[in-house]
């Protein structure tokens, strides 16, 4: 009886040791962001006659909706594709820096609400790479926050959050995101 205690105080002993070198080999979180940006991306709804500065499209619409304008109640089922110039600041024919390319994807029947995937693209003189982003984005809050999920080149295997604010928008036409970006993981 003494011996199989034994055995289990040694399993229990060699189980926290194995414990506490797993927690003890991580690095610890930083509270405070490695690196921080802010850019801008710029959004132009294709509406049917503005083909030449459209930067997104509608792809994908509920039954009731049409591609070249937004369904009604709050967008719900819409789908669109973008391809959005990055900027330093919030003029439209600033130099991009990148490129914005992803979906978002109205989510909600009561409110306004979307789902965001998208990928910040960089090749210029200041940044090389991708940064990769998804969250919900409850389109009535001030800001909010969603996921840097990755990236490669400059920003390789980054993370952290993004806050982003609307910074200016004409009906359902063109919309202007001002996008601080927070990377808590840099490498």
């Amino acid at each position: 009886m003494q011996l199989m205690a034994t055995k289990t105080q040694l399993a229990t002993l060699f189980l926290l040791l194995l414990i506490s070198a797993t927690v003890h080999g991580r690095k610890p979180r930083s509270r405070s962001p490695c690196q921080q940006y802010v850019f801008y991306f710029h959004d132009v709804l294709f509406k049917g006659y503005n083909y030449k500065n459209a930067t997104s499209a509608i792809v994908g619409s509920p039954q009731w909706g049409n591609k070249t304008a937004m369904a009604v109640p709050y967008n719900f089922g819409d789908v669109v594709v973008f391809d959005d110039p990055i900027t330093l600041d919030n003029n439209f024919h600033s130099p991009p820096v990148g490129r914005a390319q992803g979906i978002y994807l109205y989510d909600q029947k009561s409110t306004y609400s979307a789902w965001l995937g998208f990928s910040f693209l960089f090749n210029s003189s200041d940044y090389v790479g991708t940064l990769n982003f998804a969250g919900a984005d409850p389109l009535l809050n001030k800001t909010r926050d969603i996921s840097v999920i990755g990236g490669t080149g400059d920003f390789f295997m980054a993370r952290g959050i993004a806050t982003l604010l609307t910074d200016a928008f004409e009906g359902d036409v063109y919309f202007r995101l001002r996008v601080d970006i927070k990377l808590y993981e840099c490498w």
